[in-house]
């Protein structure tokens, strides 16, 4: 009996035990499969954005596809910047196995020093660049290196045309406009990157990602501008020669169609090479043309007998005093370049009479005088539509001193741009009506449409159109004729303008010698078609205008004409005056392309050159050996390249 107790009880024991062993495995797999849940929940949801992150670094990579940007034409279509292909080289210096040999192969590739590539790809980053925007012939080789951790990147990388450089601005290497037209039209220009999902095997070799959205580039719009590329080289060319020749500080000119408000050139010295960026600065990116405001000085006349023609009833034969060249105003003197006696209205201007003109001013008053000044757009932005344009300085009736009329009355205690005064006279060659200028024509987007256009637009009418008419007839074509602008002639069509030589303020004008020297005008005198601005900043070796702007004004316009078939057209020159213009010393080359042999060689004739043809005169000229717009001496032959490619509309 004892021992079958003995024996149960041994067996409840065991019994128990294993029991107990059994719930313990039991509760250790549950906590086992707890902690597998806990985990998993962890990494799939507390946790799921890092260890994706993670996951993404080894397995997935993102490339940015870079959009074509826009490019920029002239009025004729002729490009002025456009996009071109480069390659970007970058690595992850953990994955990659031969830094060494690397290094050795980009510095002998680039020219730079190895030790510097050998630096980068030794860090402890993930990403680094090695070389970005390398000519495409240039990486070429490098493009079918296979070296595990090194890849490369197709970019676009701006080229420019290099001229009208702070109209059209420039891009950083990432493609974005930081500077003028690339940068206020960057939103139209840059277009919409793509971006392609590549996944890597566990060799490291990558291929597009079958179940991602793989976004395609789309291109940029394209802008056309209102400059004639030909006759903004002209002005260029000009102006840094005048700076040069008077050793002055800058020069600016602006050419215009004074029926549209067209701008045809704007041009700045000094500039800068637009595909060499690294060294521009500020200095050189300031389009003066539109930021600068300046004491116009003499061309400021304009307001002046615009007002005393129709408030005085001024006409060209009215009798003035010019008071011997001297006249004394409160505690001030006015002082002309000569002694002037009674003269008649039309020479005071003509002559340039300071005491003339401030006498008339008040004569006219300030509510007049402010009115006409405002009509002609002084003291506000011209509307060009350019980034930094200045509104210019005309103070408010209100704010002025006894002495701010009569100052004003030649051009003083006033500031204004040169696109301003080039406004107010183009205003007159245009009937008295004030057009809006501007600069930019078009944005057509990548497939064709027109998604922003620049039209014409009147924004005033400033005086009358007789009044205009009247005093481009008899006051300024007369400057030009027998006045102070002499020098402002072009051969075979009238000028009409204004001289102008104004003493800078530098902390006071006594005893100071820094002047800006500024010829104004428009052509035909009869019947207006262009108007340009010349402005030289500074001049040492000579200062009046007769002498400094006036002459630049006559090459620029000449050689304009002499090069232009739109100018030509335009005008509708009669025969006597392509004989004169045929005459001059030197000639700009006219541009030929899409014109018959027979066409072509008849408009060389006009301007005194010849023509020689490589293929048939009855063909047309695909090229020419002597650029559009080169000056060259008469009788100079140029060599046509002929083709049956269909005439140019």
């Amino acid at each position: 009996m004892n021992g079958q107790e003995s024996r149960q009880r041994g067996s409840g024991t065991s019994d128990r035990e294993f029991g107990q062993r059994l719930g313990i495995v039991g509760l250790a797999i549950a906590l086992f499969f707890v902690a597998i849940v806990f985990k998993l929940l962890h990494v799939q949801v507390i946790d799921a954005a890092k260890f994706r992150k993670m996951a993404n670094r080894q397995y997935v990579s993102l490339v940015t596809e870079k959009a074509r940007r826009g490019r920029i034409y002239d009025r004729h279509g002729r490009q002025l910047a456009e996009s071109i292909e480069s390659i970007s080289f970058y690595a992850d210096p953990m994955r990659v196995k031969t830094p060494q040999e690397l290094a050795t192969r980009f510095s002998s590739r680039f020219g730079r020093n190895r030790l510097n590539y050998l630096h980068q790809l030794q860090s402890k980053k993930r990403f680094i660049w090695l070389e970005r925007n390398v000519p495409v012939s240039q990486a070429a080789e490098l493009m079918e290196l296979k070296a595990p951790g090194l890849s490369f990147r197709r970019e676009q990388q701006r080229y420019y045309l290099n001229i009208a450089s702070q109209i059209i601005g420039f891009t950083d290497r990432d493609d974005n406009g930081i500077s003028g037209l690339e940068r206020q039209l960057n939103g139209y220009l840059k277009g919409r990157d793509g971006t392609r999902i590549f996944q890597r095997t566990a060799t490291g070799q990558s291929y597009p990602a079958p179940d991602a959205d793989q976004i395609m580039p789309l291109s940029g719009s394209d802008v056309e501008l209102t400059i004639d590329s030909d006759i903004q080289g002209i002005v260029e060319d000009e102006i840094m020669h005048a700076v040069g020749t008077f050793r002055a500080k800058a020069a600016s000119g602006i050419v215009m169609d004074v029926r549209s408000g067209e701008i045809l050139a704007m041009a700045n010295y000094p500039g800068f090479d637009m595909n060499r960026r690294a060294t521009v600065t500020n200095e050189q990116t300031r389009n003066r043309a539109v930021t600068d405001m300046f004491e116009p000085g003499s061309t400021f006349k304009i307001v002046m007998a615009s007002a005393a023609t129709e408030t005085l009833n001024y006409n060209a034969d009215t009798m003035v005093d010019g008071h011997n060249g001297v006249v004394q105003l409160y505690d001030r003197r006015i002082v002309d370049h000569e002694p002037m006696g009674r003269i008649t209205f039309r020479e005071a201007i003509t002559k340039s009479s300071n005491v003339v003109a401030a006498l008339t001013a008040m004569k006219v008053g300030p509510e007049a005088y402010y009115r006409y000044a405002r009509n002609f757009g002084f003291g506000r932005k011209t509307g060009v539509g350019l980034i930094g344009e200045s509104r210019g300085i005309l103070k408010p009736i209100p704010q002025w001193d006894r002495t701010t009329l009569p100052w004003m009355g030649y051009g003083y205690q006033v500031m204004a741009t040169p696109l301003q005064v080039l406004q107010a006279y183009a205003t007159l060659a245009n009937d008295g009506v004030r057009m809006r200028p501007y600069i930019i024509r078009k944005v057509v987007d990548r497939d064709g449409e027109v998604v922003w256009e620049g039209k014409p637009m009147k924004m005033a009418q400033a005086v009358r159109p007789e009044t205009a008419r009247y005093m481009a007839r008899e006051y300024f074509r007369e400057v030009v004729k027998a006045g102070t602008g002499v020098s402002a002639a072009v051969e075979g069509v009238e000028v009409a303008g204004k001289t102008g030589t104004a003493q800078k303020y530098t902390g006071g004008y006594q005893g100071q010698h820094a002047y800006l020297s500024t010829f104004v005008g428009f052509f035909p005198a009869t019947n207006p078609q262009y108007a340009a601005i010349i402005i030289v900043d500074e001049p040492q070796t000579a200062y009046y205008a007769a002498a400094v702007a006036a002459p630049v004004f006559s090459r620029i316009c000449g050689r304009a004409l002499a090069c232009s078939r739109e100018m030509q057209l335009r005008l509708a020159m009669r025969s006597a005056e392509k004989t004169t213009l045929a005459g001059m010393a030197t000639v700009a080359v006219p541009d030929l392309t899409g014109l018959t042999g027979k066409e072509a060689e008849r408009l060389l004739k006009w301007n005194g050159l010849k023509a020689e043809f490589a293929g048939s005169p009855d063909e047309t000229v695909a090229a020419q050996n002597i650029q559009a717009g080169s000056k060259v001496q008469k009788e100079a032959v140029v060599r046509l390249t002929m083709s049956q490619r269909p005439k140019k509309s």
